[in-house]
């Protein structure tokens, strides 16, 4: 049975989408992440065949709204797979307490699940998706120069903004703790 959100989701993803150009998902490396743009009614539903078992939605809380794509991914995913990250897209620093919780229940779960394969998504996939992969990145182990290579040679259209990269290390360099809003609303 198909609900309100779906049909909704469906046809607002026909008017607001993603450039055409970019490319859907680019799995960075061995890491099980994936970075993409907001993936259309007709690719969501195949995402669990292409190994995407969890989703981080970067998009602000106006674009969930008027895409319905938050509530439509809970529902492919489960409610406890699917975590939103309300980031505006400004190039300016992005507060912890917004993506730090998010972040850590990310890296736990590629710790915790050697099957787990994550999906960072934002509208784009340049710019807040990458800042979130890159944050996911620092938290398993990885240098931050390591963290951007291994981004840019994976993710072609990745944007690295320095004041995104530098709220994360100094997130980091503050003792790296989950600040901020619950994860499941």
């Amino acid at each position: 049975m198909t609900t309100w959100r779906q049909r909704y989701y469906r046809y607002s993803t026909r008017l607001y989408r993603p450039d055409r150009h970019v490319v859907p998902l680019s799995w960075i490396g061995e890491e099980r992440i994936a970075v993409g743009n907001l993936p259309l009614a007709t690719d969501l539903r195949d995402l669990p065949a292409r190994g995407v078992t969890h989703v981080l939605n970067c998009r602000s809380r106006a674009q969930i709204w008027l895409s319905q794509d938050l509530a439509v991914e809970r529902a492919v995913f489960g409610p406890g797979r699917v975590v939103h990250v309300p980031l505006i897209d400004l190039g300016q620093p992005q507060h912890p307490r917004l993506w730090s919780a998010a972040a850590h229940f990310a890296a736990g779960v590629l710790t915790d699940d050697p099957h787990a394969r994550l999906l960072i998504h934002c509208h784009q996939g340049r710019r807040r998706s990458v800042m979130m992969a890159y944050a996911v990145l620092r938290l398993r182990g990885h240098t931050a120069d390591a963290a951007i290579d291994l981004i840019s040679r994976h993710r072609a259209e990745a944007v690295i903004v320095e004041a995104y990269a530098q709220s994360v290390e100094a997130w980091l360099a503050a003792g790296g703790t989950p600040i901020g809003l619950p994860l499941v609303r």
